[in-house]
This record gives structure tokens, sequence and C-alpha cells, in this order.
């Protein structure tokens, strides 16, 4: 922790693989505290800058966009709560998704951190995204469970020695997303959050989809610029330009028509 107040785990890779059988876990990664501006109290730096397209008039919806938008927004108001049983079931259910031959020995545990969470209480982490950004991440790792855990392991390329924490960008993704695609507005104010609302209109998982989409967009864009910890700001700005210019494309009518989302796999 800093004088600003502003906190960050990175990883530093030891093994190409998390060595899931043995008990003792620090030979597979160093956990390394220090400062940055993309996690802890400076996570809103990341990606919550004014841009000229946010000056836009307000596009109108249709009521099914309009309805799909407000049951989004019932999503995105919930803050995940360490004392809710549902919040509970869904922390341990990522755990099993992520670690299915270990037994997780509590919610509060180190081994948490195996899974790139700054401490061992991930609900400190949540702050940024809520618990949707939990649902984001269960999401992505029962419908994409290959890419969910190679970005999880840092399987694919030629990665850095010192790695983004996995858990917490996928909370810094989230948090994006919803700026993005300003979703926290009455009426979406920019062309991109428009287009949105009409592949959510048509597929009520569309932000879930588009979550696992970026994810994989951003670790595609993390190789490709060989990327160290202190450039994921870097890399979140360039995951959010390459984004918003392809559900821009004229022929794209659903999220899966995305070049991006040929980087997914099951």
């Amino acid at each position: 922790m800093d004088d600003r107040g502003g906190s960050f785990v990175a990883v530093r890779r030891i093994s190409q693989g998390l060595d899931r059988g043995n008990t003792c876990h620090s030979t597979s990664a160093e956990v390394v505290a220090g400062s940055a501006a993309w996690l802890g109290r400076g996570l809103s730096c990341v990606c919550a800058q004014r841009r000229e397209s946010d000056a836009r008039p307000s596009f109108d919806l249709t009521p099914v966009q309009e309805e799909c938008l407000l049951r989004l927004q019932s999503r995105i108001d919930v803050p995940y709560d360490s004392l809710v049983p549902d919040h509970q079931e869904a922390l341990r259910a990522l755990w099993n998704a992520a670690f299915p031959e270990e037994e997780l020995r509590g919610l509060i545990s180190e081994q948490w951190k195996e899974m790139g969470w700054q401490g061992k209480d991930p609900s400190t982490d949540f702050r940024g995204g809520g618990f949707i950004s939990l649902e984001n991440l269960l999401f992505f790792a029962r419908n994409f469970p290959k890419s969910f855990q190679d970005l999880l392991r840092k399987q694919e390329g030629d990665r850095s020695v010192w790695e983004y924490p996995f858990a917490v960008a996928g909370v810094n993704i989230t948090f994006m997303l919803i700026q993005m695609l300003d979703l926290e507005a009455v009426k979406p104010r920019t062309l991109v959050g428009a287009t949105f609302l009409k592949f959510l209109a048509e597929n009520e998982s569309a932000f879930d989809l588009i979550y696992c989409i970026t994810f994989k967009l951003m670790d595609h864009q993390w190789l490709s610029m060989r990327a160290s910890y202190m450039d994921f700001n870097t890399v979140m700005k360039s995951t959010r330009r390459q984004l918003e210019k392809e559900l821009l494309f004229e022929d794209i009518t659903r999220l899966e028509d995305l070049p991006s989302y040929g980087l997914l796999s099951r």
C-alpha cells in the first residue's frame, strides 16, 4: 500500500502451469504487493474517463430493450455480500470450476491468491464490480471452460515474468464494460451502448457473453503488446478501443459475429 492508498497484486510466473498436485503452492507463483493505478481505490481510472462520444444525445429504446436494460441494471446494482448464502455458494462454485481437483478450505483462505485475488478474502475485491463481476467469472468458467482455464493458468503465448492477476483483472473488465456500454444511464448516450442493447434484447446473457469476449481479447492484446503488469491500463484502453470498433461493424447482427468471439474456445 502506498501513500495514495492504491494497491495491486502482481503474479510472478515461475512455472508454465499451476501444479495442482502439490499442496504447497508457494512454488507455482509469487504474490507481490505494491502500488499501481489499476486496482484497489484506483480501479475507476482504468476506464471511467470521459470520451468525446459521451456527448452524443441519448438513443430511444424499444419497450423490450428498456425492460432488458432495467433487468441488467438490477444485476449491476447488487453489491457482493459475504453474508448472503447465494453469494457464498456462487463463490464456492467459482472455486470448484477453477480448481475442481482441489478442495477449498474456506471462503477466507490463502488459496484464493492462486486465482489472482489480492488477498485471502475475495469479497474485498468485489467493490469495483459488485456481485455481477462474480457472475461474469462463473459464466465464463461454465460456458468457455477451456478459455477460462487457459487465462487462469496463463497457458497460451509467451507470457511476461510479471503477469496480471486473473481474478482482479476480471473485476476490472466488468467495471470497464459497464462504463463503456453506459449501462447505468436511463438511455444509452453512445452508439456503442445503443448497439449493445439490441444484442441484449435478443440474448439475455449478452452482458455475460461480451464479458467473456472482452477477457479473451484483453489477454490477446496483452500478448500482442508483450505487456507486463505496469502496462495493464494501456492494455485495457487498447482492448476497449478494439471492442468498440468491432461493435460498430455494419455486418454484426449478434455478439457471436464479432471477430474477437473467434478467440474463445469451449
